[in-house]
């Protein structure tokens, strides 16, 4: 059996922790107590003393293959990029929502549609504390929900409030403590493709606190990013401007930054490797394959949200939206808009698999030293 030191020397020695907090969370919510995060979101031991060593941290982490099998038959999975019901391009039709949110808004809308129908009790997300910082956030109102919709940059942020080091990602998967604390039971879970995964190994295994996650989000995702002050000069000079001027930003094909006075500034992606989280490199699942819709902003209009429908609760959820809290974009002189958008998502998709299968052949090649 495998335990927690096994995933440090196989996952977090070379550098493919991605700091979902799924294992600390899991160790927690069962009063373990082992493991803990550092002040940068790494797992750690907490106190060693009290590891049974059951190995499910071990089984859970997304890096670790042993049940990739069975998520897939969980998830009902098929080649090239997860199951597939449908695709559609839509946006919120609440103008609030449409104000707070970067793309359509479709994730917000339908996380206030299923509080209003009480299919949940709250959703966990993250939310924009600063320009380049999100935290996770447990909502269980209707505000809280909106608070956490899209970003756009307010002075009053104050990026001095924080660290030098700044980051795009949020270990979200940590809320399901404080929600299962609460005794909350139907909670919507929005997050990255690796935290998805996540969430589907902690119930393939049946382990809490995931019972209580009744819907699974995932979001399109390049890879995260960290901003140190290092980056952020760098990010200004090649995109000629400077963050006093920055109203909100957003990714699709390239890092979009919009400007006060309206115009914006585009970014090729792939000059934001020299900022990209190193685990990142290594993650094959670009559209959150495992997830029951998948949202994002690629081959949208500006304004709307791609949305791949995965599992039959996915698509029931957005047909219960459509026509109430969500409109779908028509292409009246491309009947097949739909299908292009799904077929650019999966070039996307294919190209982070080619680059993670590349990076993990250079991994593999270099000589381990494994402490005994």
């Amino acid at each position: 059996m495998k335990t927690f030191f096994n995933l440090v020397q196989e996952v977090q020695k070379p550098g493919l922790c991605h700091r979902c907090g799924g294992c600390v969370t899991f160790c927690t919510a069962v009063n373990y107590g082992a493991l803990e995060l550092d002040a940068d979101g790494k797992p750690r031991y907490g106190d060693a003393e009290k590891c049974i060593e059951c190995g499910l941290c071990y089984l859970i982490c997304p890096e670790i293959h042993e049940l990739d099998e069975e998520q897939k038959r969980m998830t009902a999975w098929s080649e090239p990029m997860g199951r597939v019901l449908g695709t559609s391009v839509a946006r919120a039709r609440d103008p609030r929502v449409l104000e707070l949110a970067t793309d359509g808004g479709v994730v917000t809308a339908l996380l206030l549609r299923l509080f209003d129908m009480g299919f949940i009790h709250g959703a966990i997300v993250a939310r924009q504390v600063g320009i380049f910082r999100r935290e996770p956030w447990l909502a269980t109102s209707r505000e809280s929900i909106l608070e956490a919709a899209g970003f756009h940059f307010d002075a009053s942020h104050g990026m001095k409030l924080y660290s030098d080091q700044y980051s795009t990602y949020a270990a979200s998967i940590h809320e399901l403590g404080p929600m299962a604390r609460r005794g909350l039971q139907r909670i919507a879970f929005v997050g990255t493709p690796c935290q998805i995964k996540t969430l589907r190994r902690m119930e393939a295994l049946g382990v809490v606190p995931a019972d209580a996650i009744t819907h699974h989000f995932g979001l399109f995702c390049t890879g995260n990013f960290v901003f140190g002050e290092e980056q952020r000069q760098r990010l200004e000079e090649i995109g000629g401007f400077n963050w006093g001027e920055v109203d909100r930003i957003n990714i699709k094909e390239e890092l979009m930054i919009h400007l006060n006075d309206g115009s914006r500034r585009l970014i090729p992606l792939d000059k934001l490797d020299f900022m990209k989280r190193y685990a990142c490199r290594y993650c094959d699942d670009y559209s959150a394959e495992y997830a029951d819709i998948s949202f994002g902003g690629l081959g949208a209009p500006d304004g709307w949200t791609t949305v791949i429908t995965r599992t039959p609760l996915g698509r029931a959820v957005l047909a219960d939206a459509r026509g109430e809290v969500i409109e779908a974009y028509r292409d009246r002189d491309n009947p097949a808009f739909a299908s292009d958008v799904l077929h650019k998502v999966r070039e996307w998709s294919d190209r982070k698999k080619a680059a993670a299968k590349e990076n993990h052949a250079r991994l593999e090649s270099r000589p381990v030293t494994v402490l005994g």
